[in-house]
């Protein structure tokens, strides 16, 4: 059966909290379909008069230095019922795997066409200007569209509840630091300080004290998050979704703070005839790069070069025979000391896959990043509606470049014998040895 690996992780969960998590949720007023963050939560909370046994959702292998002195001992951090509901009911959705507007566009989409999956956290704002771009898109109505998130907000899911275009699915990462606020992979309290020194961690006696980065650092949660949530959704959408199975087409990878041109979806029909032609080697397709450039005389262009993280990260698309060789990685990506996954990825090109990667890239983005606030980024306001006025500027002064007939490539790599490019730097971040073996675990979930 399926997700054994989940029902041995939650075994309380299985007679508990989905059946609480099932209550509370059938109880919502919500539209049909989409998942409820439920209210009645709270009420479940505070009329527990005992805490349920600790579930523990990873990994198991504890450092040498794991015992606290006598008198630094912290307890064990309890979960309370509200977490183990939350878990329930995401560990349901992702086994259900419920489409949307199933009735209405199902007879339309055809097998093996465009898949475009969406990596959501928490900025609601961004992803509206997302789904006012897809909503614009021509040929929408083909895509099955998934969101996956790691963070769960009525809001979030009001706004893909508004989607009426296309066929929806939502997952959820199930080890988010929402779902494991006090225990690893999210924060536990006796995790080492992120700047303790390892000599000073080891007499302090914290779990990780063994573990710290290259640069002597050790782990944040909420840096480590992203790269936990990138590799689990791509090993879940191919692997796991069931209605993808045998998936033969294209698999889009964007991110709640992009933004698609119209003509994207035309743009990729286009390329991925050109890769059959004349590129058959090329194993990612890209919507575009970060330069905001005009469309005049480039709307028909692609280029094939050696695929560079900081230039070909946005809008990635590939295939089945792509994802497989990435899988084999798996050891290579999960232990590499980098705590962003784009980065990790350059290092594979490099020092696993078979060859390094080629990338046909349209010389005209159809994709924007207006992402001016994230995860490095403390700005006091974000202002995505400014980027959108950019970006909505380039292009009516560009509608008559899109959507071309043909394309051509006007530029290959420099030479057929050329290299990969390996990363020029190493960011740390990545030390923990429950980050690596976590990482890895999801190649195994059924």
């Amino acid at each position: 059966m399926r997700f054994r690996i989940y029902k041995r992780k939650v075994v309380i969960l299985t007679l508990v909290v989905v059946i609480c998590g099932f209550a509370v949720w059938s109880s919502g007023k919500q539209k049909r379909g989409s998942p409820v963050f439920p209210k009645e939560v709270e009420a479940v909370k505070k009329s527990s008069s005992s805490s349920l046994a600790q579930v523990t959702a990873s990994v198991t292998r504890k450092p040498v230095n794991d015992t606290l002195p006598e008198k630094q001992v912290l307890p064990k951090p309890v979960i309370d019922n509200t977490t183990l509901v939350y878990r329930g009911i995401v560990f349901q959705i992702n086994f259900d795997q419920t489409l949307r507007n199933e009735e209405k566009f199902k007879s339309i989409r055809q097998k093996d066409d465009l898949v475009v999956v969406v990596q959501v956290h928490n900025r609601p704002d961004y992803l509206r200007l997302l789904v006012e771009s897809l909503r614009k898109a021509k040929g929408i109505e083909h895509v099955l569209l998934i969101f996956s998130h790691d963070f769960w907000s009525p809001e979030i899911n009001d706004i893909v509840s508004s989607i009426d275009f296309c066929l929806v699915l939502q997952i959820f990462f199930p080890f988010s630091i929402q779902l494991y606020p006090q225990e690893f992979p999210g924060n536990d309290p006796r995790d080492c300080p992120r700047d303790i020194s390892k000599k000073d961690a080891l007499k302090l006696g914290c779990i990780n004290a063994e573990y710290p980065d290259s640069f002597g650092h050790y782990r944040e949660a909420k840096f480590s998050q992203t790269k936990h949530h990138w590799w689990w959704k791509l090993h879940f959408v191919w692997d796991r979704v069931r209605v993808l199975n045998d998936h033969k087409g294209l698999v889009l990878l964007i991110e709640e703070d992009h933004y698609l041109v119209q003509d994207f979806y035309h743009l990729l029909k286009l390329m991925t005839s050109l890769k059959k032609e004349q590129c058959a080697d090329c194993d990612i397709i890209s919507l575009g790069s970060y330069g905001q450039i005009g469309y005049s005389s480039k709307a028909n262009r692609v280029e094939v070069k050696a695929w560079k993280s900081t230039e070909h990260n946005m809008g990635m698309a590939m295939d089945r025979e792509t994802y497989q060789k990435l899988i084999k990685c798996t050891e290579t990506f999960c232990t590499y000391d980098d705590y962003n996954w784009d980065w990790s990825l350059q290092h594979l090109t490099v020092n696993c896959l078979p060859t390094f990667w080629k990338v046909m890239v349209s010389e005209a983005p159809r994709i924007f990043h207006v992402g001016d606030c994230g995860m490095h980024h403390k700005k006091a306001s974000c202002m995505p509606n400014n980027q959108k006025r950019k970006i909505d500027s380039i292009l009516q002064s560009s509608t008559n470049q899109l959507f071309p007939k043909h394309l051509l490539i006007t530029k290959r790599l420099p030479a057929p014998g050329a290299g990969g490019i390996a990363p020029h730097v190493k960011n740390g971040g990545w030390g923990d040895i429950r980050d690596h073996e976590l990482c890895k675990s999801y190649l195994r979930l059924q």
